[in-house]
């Protein structure tokens, strides 16, 4: 089996590298965030391999499928077939369910459509998304959404006092006179004294409440708001109308299907006295135990398909999940293992699996488990490449490749390749790390007080009563799916709105037109610091405004798309890639023109400026280990980790005596975490509450105060196991958490 041979690879900061990748072996790629992991394996490996699978499609085909431009390589020999899972969120919406997004549902609704008695039909007939098996009353959603009246009313007042809450009602307002001039109410008359038939005129526009309106101009409150907010996309409208339906509208269960979404037939259809609903509703481990019953030899093997689909997810650590559970309700560690899992039952050999950081959001205890996985995809003839930072995942390699030595323009290059055990041995900045451990924190900092949560019920917590101390650095940890983000970021930030500042895991914005300057909000002082230098208008150093190469429109390389035909893109010759016209290159500040001072590095610029917000900003991105990038460099070719930290660096600069951070370590290399915990120090010091949700056994241990949820996922979790110091934690609890931390400690003999 020939070794996959990448040959001259330039690709963003990688330096002409070569090097090889043994096939149907797992090879971990680590370094410091910003080092050239991804490029290698994601803007080569993987663009090269769908770029070149793309190809054999025919033209048609082909301008339907995502265009991967071709990487700056000279070869690569004996290239596969890859299937690339990366961070990007599971995504879906209320139609899409555990059930869907696994495809084990897709199997029960052709079990049903076999063996269900009565009959009820296909299989079509057995999904809520399919009009001959959906709920007619709630479209297959389980739940209706009505306008609230008695939010939107108040009984109290009058029509001349403002008895409708929206202010488009407003006493002497456009919609306001509608109804004031159709004559049909007393404007002095309040709400609560209205008649039965005067109540349906006001919400329906008839007296009965079921005709035609008496006036065309008053429809009634009922009908109008159902109809603009209700009935149409309200996804890209103002703000205003966003937080008015939220206000508004009121959700409840479909009275029809009793939440179950599927109509009558399907419902009444059943397998062991069991609906499909029935057994969507199930834990897998229950659901399971139920299939094994099914005695039928029709259906024999379709039953096993689905038993060894439950049987990966049960494995991987998600036993007490249930097949309508709906996607964006799972926490980012559940998702990621369901993505594993889809793949884990396909009988397709001899591919390229390529994953990115897949332990993120797993607690240390599910990671050996995912790990499993790995090996046995593996072990099926896959070769498997994985870019990591965890040391569990990194110590199950056959062969390490680190890239380094630093990041961005100091990174780029192979500095170690090697064997698991010769990485140990390395003098690299991986080896030291993986040889290093930090100790448990001797010594705590007192809080200054606490702020309660109680009767905590939202999601599977269940009714905890918990404090959060004051003026210290909490980490709530606990297994993926226990509650940690439900009881922080849904409840405690919830409760505590006007003093928190929430970092949490969502993707940032990241286009080739956002950089490092835009996102943190200096780039506007160097636009004014170049017109005050230039005596010309601002519009004229932004290449999104008057300062575009008009040839380019700022984009910087001109795209010419072809009927059937991938697009050709070509840098701008006019402005050879700067994406400013001649006219805003012509202007300087301190010798520099706009683009070579957004081609400075955070640590040049923080010499050259001397204005107090710019070098704020750019002493931030010094703190979270960012000195390194340009102010000008697109944020859509940033690293995870350097994502992750350069929205650390938009929020710190923010007000707020709470500070929470949801899994601030993703993408992190493990000499990373030593800057970041530094930084948490000083967040600390200046008299900030500090609250970091956190599988990092690291950052476990150096926190003042551990609040542990489980004991386990999802059904099973939502309690409060354990709270006190890391060295308690060590010492005395039970917890899976504490497991994992003792044995952490007992590898590094503490």
């Amino acid at each position: 089996m020939e070794d996959i041979i990448v040959h001259g690879l330039t690709q963003n900061n990688l330096k002409h590298i070569t090097f090889r990748i043994p096939k149907e072996k797992i090879t971990v790629f680590t370094g410091v965030s910003g080092s050239g992991k991804s490029s290698i394996v994601f803007d080569t490996i993987a663009a090269e391999s769908q770029r070149q699978m793309n190809a054999t499609y025919p033209a048609f085909v082909r301008a339907r499928l995502p265009k991967y431009p071709k990487p700056a390589v000279e070869r690569i020999d004996n290239l596969t077939a890859a299937v690339v899972v990366d961070q990007s969120p599971l995504g879906g919406n209320a139609r899409s369910t555990v059930g869907t997004i696994s495809g084990l549902y897709a199997s029960l609704r052709l079990l049903f459509s076999r063996i269900g008695q009565p009959c009820a039909g296909t299989a079509s007939c057995f999904s809520f998304n399919d009009p001959n098996g959906m709920c007619k009353t709630c479209s297959g959603l389980g739940k209706i959404t009505q306008v609230d009246i008695n939010a939107l009313l108040e009984p109290d007042k009058s029509w001349n006092e403002g008895c409708v809450r929206d202010t488009l009602y407003r006493p002497g307002s456009w919609y306001w006179k509608q109804y004031a001039a159709s004559g049909l109410f007393d404007l002095d008359k309040p709400v609560r004294e209205y008649s039965k038939e005067e109540y349906n005129l006001l919400l329906y526009g008839s007296r009965d409440g079921r005709g035609e309106p008496e006036n065309p101009k008053v429809a009634g409150l009922f009908h109008k708001y159902t109809k603009t907010l209700l009935n149409r996309d309200i996804s890209k409208k103002s703000r205003h109308t966003k937080e008015k339906s939220q206000n508004l509208l009121v959700e409840s269960e479909c009275t029809d299907c009793r939440g179950k979404r599927l109509n009558e037939a399907a419902l009444n259809c059943k397998i062991g006295g069991y609906s499909i609903a029935d057994m969507c509703d199930m834990e897998l481990t229950l659901l399971r135990k139920v299939l094994r019953q099914i005695t039928d030899r029709t259906v024999t093997v379709l039953v096993q398909t689905i038993i060894e689909g439950l049987d990966r997810m049960i494995e991987i650590g998600l036993p007490y999940l249930h097949l309508n559970r709906e996607t964006p309700s799972l926490s980012g560690g559940e998702a990621q293992r369901l993505k594993l899992v889809r793949y884990m039952g396909s009988s397709l050999t001899g591919m390229t699996y390529i994953f990115d950081e897949p332990s993120t959001g797993m607690h240390p205890r599910d990671v050996h488990r995912m790990n499993r996985l790995l090996e046995r995809l593996r072990d099926k003839g896959n070769t498997i490449l994985v870019v990591e930072h965890d040391k569990d995942v990194i110590s199950i390699a056959d062969h390490v490749i680190e890239v380094g030595p630093l990041a961005g323009q100091n990174g780029g290059e192979i500095v170690f390749a090697g064997s698991y055990a010769e990485l140990l041995c390395s003098d690299t900045l991986t080896g030291k790390a993986m040889r290093q451990s930090l100790p448990i924190k001797e010594s705590f900092r007192q809080p200054l007080g606490s702020l309660p949560v109680r009767d905590a019920s939202l999601h599977n917590l269940k009714h905890i009563d918990v404090d959060i101390p004051l003026g210290i650095m909490t980490v709530v940890t606990g297994v993926a799916g226990s509650g940690k983000s439900t009881l922080i970021s849904g409840v405690f930030a919830g409760q505590y709105e006007s003093d928190t500042v929430m970092v949490d895991q969502g993707p940032i914005t990241a286009t080739n037109r956002s950089t490092p300057a835009s996102y943190l909000g200096f780039f506007d002082e160097i636009r004014k610091l170049m017109s005050q230098n230039s005596g010309r208008p601002e519009g004229l150093f932004s290449f999104n405004s008057a300062g575009a190469c008009p040839v380019c429109g700022g984009k910087g390389v001109i795209v010419t798309e072809l009927a059937f035909m991938d697009p050709i893109v070509t840098e701008c010759e006019t402005c050879g890639g700067a994406r400013y016209s001649e006219e805003a290159l012509a202007c300087t500040y301190k010798g520099r023109n706009i683009v070579e001072l957004l081609n400075l590095t955070a640590s040049q610029a923080m010499e050259l400026f001397e204005d107090a917000k710019i070098r704020k900003c750019l002493k931030v991105m010094e703190q979270v280990g960012l000195s390194y990038l340009t102010l000008g460099q697109p944020l859509s070719t940033l690293s995870g980790g350097e994502r992750q930290r350069i929205k650390l660096a938009k929020n710190l600069g923010k007000r707020g005596s709470i500070i929470v951070l949801d899994e601030p370590t993703t993408g992190l290399h493990m000499s990373d975490i030593k800057n970041l915990l530094q930084l948490f120090d000083m967040i600390v010091s200046r008299g900030n509450t500090l609250i970091v949700i956190e599988h990092n056994l690291d950052v476990m241990k150096q926190a003042d105060w551990i609040i542990d949820i489980g004991p386990d996922g999802g059904k099973n979790g939502g309690e409060v196991v354990f709270t006190g110091t890391p060295a308690d934690m060590a010492r005395n609890a039970k917890t899976l958490t504490a497991g994992c931390l003792r044995a952490s400690c007992i590898e590094e003999g503490q």
